[in-house]
């Protein structure tokens, strides 16, 4: 399928994995929601779904996920799974009757479980009229579970184009708190702000005080906007850090405007030749970034 709705696809991809007795289930279901007023239906079949379709991987290709950001740009369903994909194709259903939406699935998010949830979140992006959801997310973030944490952080286009910038930079901060990676945070390059470094710097300093380690991809967020006590935290960083962490320091330092950042680079000639010869990126770190 070339291009399509967010839901055609869905459709499309379950039905290459579920069985013919499965997809039938869901296609009555997706019907019987879409007409039900009362919203009982979508909560029954919410629940009933792992037992009828089943937990198995979705599988998508690189050319389904090519389909998915041209449907819906920032779309990436990673690692989705059947009764995942199928939730979402329900509640698009019940999204079809768009007034009222919104606090069916705060009612309905209010007694989901973990994997309900999961599902909830992951279909931000696709339902109508976002604005009235900000709420919600906002609320799956407050979660120490990653699963749901990550459902809203990651892969996710919604929380770049919905949240106020204080909702924004907790989102960031709760990912560092509980361990949770920073690069899969769609749009995090456009909304790195100068609050925000302020408070990835605090951060690093109550890891340091604390003797805990302070994961590179902190420095991606802070080099933009760094003044004089961020470049002498990343002077420290290259003094006295890993070599992952002093190439994490070297490349907040290369998207610095500041001199005292530009002398501080030309102090490591060699990752400074890295980086200008296009040999060191935040993506080629991504891989080596975790903190145990």
């Amino acid at each position: 399928m070339s291009d399509s709705a967010p839901a055609e696809l869905l459709k499309f991809w379950i039905a290459r994995r579920a069985a013919p007795a499965a997809m039938a289930w869901l296609e009555q279901h997706c019907e019987e929601i879409a007409s039900d007023f009362s919203g009982r239906a979508l909560g029954r079949a919410i629940s009933m779904t792992p037992r009828r379709m089943g937990k198995a991987a979705l599988g998508l290709s690189t050319d389904d996920r090519a389909a998915a950001s041209r449907a819906r740009e920032g779309w990436t369903p990673v690692d989705w799974s059947l009764d995942r994909a199928a939730r979402i194709l329900l509640l698009l259903s019940a999204a079809q009757r768009s007034e009222g939406f919104a606090e069916r699935l705060k009612a309905l998010a209010a007694t989901s479980d973990v994997g309900e949830l999961v599902a909830i979140y992951s279909g931000l992006p696709l339902y109508p009229d976002p604005a009235p959801l900000t709420a919600l997310a906002t609320e799956g973030l407050r979660t120490a579970m990653r699963t749901i944490f990550e459902a809203v952080a990651h892969h996710n286009p919604f929380p770049a184009e919905q949240f106020p910038q204080g909702a924004w930079n907790h989102m960031v901060l709760k990912a560092l708190f509980i361990d949770s990676p920073l690069h899969p945070i769609e749009g995090l390059d456009r909304r790195w702000n100068l609050e925000l470094a302020r408070i990835l710097c605090d951060y690093a300093h109550e890891r340091w005080a604390a003797g805990r380690p302070v994961t590179p991809e902190l420095w991606r967020g802070v080099g933009r906007f760094a003044d004089d006590a961020a470049i002498a935290d990343l002077a420290r960083v290259l003094e006295t850090g890993s070599a992952i962490e002093q190439t994490a320091a070297a490349l907040a330092l290369s998207e610095s405007d500041q001199p005292a950042a530009s002398r501080l680079l030309a102090s490591r000639p060699d990752l400074a030749a890295d980086i200008g010869g296009g040999r060191v990126n935040w993506a080629a770190l991504v891989p080596e970034t975790a903190v145990a």
